[in-house]
């Protein structure tokens, strides 16, 4: 029977902890997350940028599949020229069907070094697939074909899980998930197979949620990250802190938003402390500093 979230982890309050420690004086880790996903056409959108005619769903959607496309074409490749210029090898939280129907894109972060996250085989909630094993299975053996190396980390479609979800993750070989955005350090999880690490990933400091659902501009969303960014700071003093940024290329790759993201890759660079790492990074500093690293 698969177990719930708090019997798979008992609640544990940050107060009551031991105070993590970063490399030399650093302060926080900001951890970049890029979604790449793929939009089949021949089902609804993951997301709407533009609502249909009189509010009936129309299939094909063109305009909102288009929409998306552009970050494929266009909106990336902002990303990939910002991330060259500042040395970062973010986390490419990656459909594995994006190694397939968007080969250039996925060939170009797996040359520059990004770390690849399994993310489903294609966009859409994991509660309506039926074989969840073997899309787990066949995600993560086809990015592992793609890059040459089994991939630590996942992060479900939307975030979604069931509650059998880690254990399956960990029998196919997943050590860290990004689903569970529950503290600003990262945790460990049981499951039949042995522990689970979850990284601090976020829904605060998402262009998703913040943008594309809530309607923010983008110049809000800059001074939230940098708001959110000065107190993990302060606190950082004490104990270190993880700071997560997850974009997308069809919002943050938009010619109207991409100097936000740039302007706030500066603001965290001038602390001076601020570490960019990725998820595989922040998991092999954690283990070593707990001592469960193999």
């Amino acid at each position: 029977m698969a177990m719930l979230p708090r019997e798979r982890a008992p609640y544990s309050a940050i107060v009551d902890r031991p105070p993590l420690k970063l490399p030399g004086k650093a302060r926080v880790v900001l951890w970049t997350i890029v979604n790449l996903e793929v939009w089949d056409i021949a089902r609804p959108m993951a997301r709407q940028v533009i609502p249909a005619p009189t509010g009936q769903a129309l299939l094909p959607d063109v305009p909102n599949w288009s929409w998306h496309e552009y970050g494929m074409r266009v909106g990336v490749w902002r990303f990939f020229k910002l991330y060259e210029r500042l040395g970062i090898r973010p986390t490419l939280s990656i459909n594995a069907r994006v190694c397939e129907d968007y080969a250039r894109v996925a060939g170009q972060a797996r040359d520059a070094g990004w770390e690849f996250m399994g993310h489903a085989y294609e966009q859409g909630p994991i509660h309506k697939i039926e074989d969840q094993r073997g899309m787990i299975h066949r995600s993560m053996d086809i990015i592992e074909t793609f890059t040459g190396k089994r991939a630590k980390g996942w992060l479900g479609p939307g975030l979604t899980q069931t509650l059998e979800t880690p254990d399956l993750l960990t029998e196919a070989g997943v050590k860290y998930i990004g689903d569970w955005v529950w503290d600003d350090e990262p945790a460990v999880i049981e499951t039949v197979n042995g522990p689970l690490h979850t990284l601090p990933y976020t829904v605060e400091h998402n262009d998703i949620p913040m943008m594309a659902v809530a309607h923010h501009e983008s110049p809000y969303w800059l001074q939230r990250l940098k708001d959110s960014l000065d107190r993990l700071h302060e606190e950082g003093e004490e104990r270190a802190k993880v700071m997560a940024v997850a974009i997308h290329p069809y919002l943050s790759g938009q010619p109207h938003r991409i100097r936000y993201l740039e302007e706030f890759y500066a603001y965290a660079a001038a602390k001076g402390d601020v570490l960019f790492w990725n998820g595989e990074e922040i998991l092999d500093w954690y283990q070593t500093t707990q001592g469960t690293k193999a």
